[in-house]
């Protein structure tokens, strides 16, 4: 399953309120964790319900993708997740590198069907880990 366009992309509490702030101003229709969540909701709680209403997730918690729970619930619940490669960038260079992938983060959302992860670097770079819960063997880099 593919997430519905326009993409509504879904801003993990790990990523803070200026990068909602700074997306929305470049044009991404955003949804905050904090506008339907607890701050302490488990992750399997939220992810399972942002997977059910397809929108985009958004994060810079890589242990996202690779704790047992909670990549059980990206696969039960069909989410597509992007994080950050490098968690410890300051806000400002956070939203630029999802501003710079925003193209190939489509891209990869049109080309590929949920569940499923990649990687974005601090220049806007994708590389695609995880598509309808299989881990590719060599991770795909979107132009």
């Amino acid at each position: 399953m593919k997430p519905p366009e326009p993409f509504t992309w879904f801003i993990d509490r790990s990523l803070g309120r200026k990068i909602a702030v700074d997306l929305r101003a470049a044009g991404f229709h955003v949804e905050e964790h904090s506008a339907h969540f607890a701050d302490d909701a488990p992750d399997v709680e939220w992810l399972g319900e942002v997977g059910r209403r397809g929108w985009v997730v958004l994060t810079k918690d890589k242990a996202v993708r690779r704790n047992a729970l909670e990549l059980a619930t990206i696969l039960e619940s069909g989410v597509a997740c992007f994080s950050l490669g490098h968690g410890n960038l300051k806000a400002e260079q956070m939203a630029r590198a999802f501003v710079a992938a925003r193209r190939r983060m489509e891209k990869t959302l049109r080309r590929f069907e949920s569940p499923m992860t990649a990687a974005v670097t601090a220049t806007g770079r994708v590389r695609v880990l995880m598509v309808k819960g299989l881990v590719l063997s060599q991770p795909r880099d979107i132009k």
